[in-house]
């Protein structure tokens, strides 16, 4: 057991019952000429959210903490969509986009096509698990649950895109199903303007969980790894 440090106290974080969610960082949300960045959301922090959390996926393969990557995508026929009657047909971006715009049919989030794509520099690695979705939350209408329980994890560190909506989906679900989500503030990037960002980092560390950073989630990593070589 090793001590994590983060807001509002630190949390002692078993590394045996750890994971680390990675939310829909792909292309879709994180690149130019992405989705996000055609309806013309601001994607300039998504890089350094990329990077932070790379570092933070390197660390946790090599301290065996799973690597779960949560992507979102529907079938090219949009049957898994939701028809009109579901409100995500009315309110997910891709839907409204491909439906908006003729030239964008089939591009937007659909599975196979370069915008649904992971970006490269985080490619899942042998052993990673991916769990593909159809709703900003990963627990909704996925087995994520299941595969949480079969791992027997508690604790949840969440990166991805974007914070403010399927991130703080996935980590509001996992606070009622007893789960203990941890947002990893550097290696996030949310939309829209930043009240968005502080308001759903504000939740974490007062209502719903705790918030750190990547340096400390690797510092701990470091002490497990040194305490279980002496």
């Amino acid at each position: 057991m090793s001590q994590l440090a983060a807001k509002p106290a630190p949390i002692d974080l078993d590394l045996d019952r750890t994971a680390v969610i990675v939310v829909d960082m792909q292309n879709g949300f994180a690149s130019k000429g992405g989705m996000f960045d055609l309806a013309g959301h601001d994607v300039s922090g998504a890089p350094a959210a990329v990077a932070a959390t790379g570092r933070l996926l390197d660390g946790a393969r090599v301290a065996g903490v799973p690597v779960i990557y949560l992507q979102m995508g529907f079938a090219p026929d949009l049957s898994d969509a939701g028809d009109i009657d579901s409100p995500a047909y009315h309110k997910e971006l891709a839907l409204l986009m491909m439906r908006s715009r003729p030239e964008l049919a089939g591009k937007l989030l659909v599975r196979g096509t370069w915008d649904w794509q992971i970006v490269d520099a985080l490619t899942p690695q042998p052993g990673d698990i991916l769990v593909p979705k159809t709703r900003y939350d990963g627990f909704a209408r996925t087995d994520l649950d299941a595969r949480l329980k079969e791992l027997g994890i508690r604790n949840l560190l969440f990166t991805g895109i974007a914070t403010n909506i399927c991130v703080e989906s996935t980590a509001r679900h996992a606070f009622f199903k007893e789960y203990w989500p941890i947002l990893v503030t550097d290696a996030v990037n949310a939309a829209g303007p930043d009240g968005n960002r502080q308001a759903t980092l504000w939740a974490f560390e007062n209502v719903f969980g705790w918030v750190t950073d990547t340096a400390a989630v690797l510092e701990t990593f470091g002490t497990a790894a040194r305490a279980a070589a002496e």
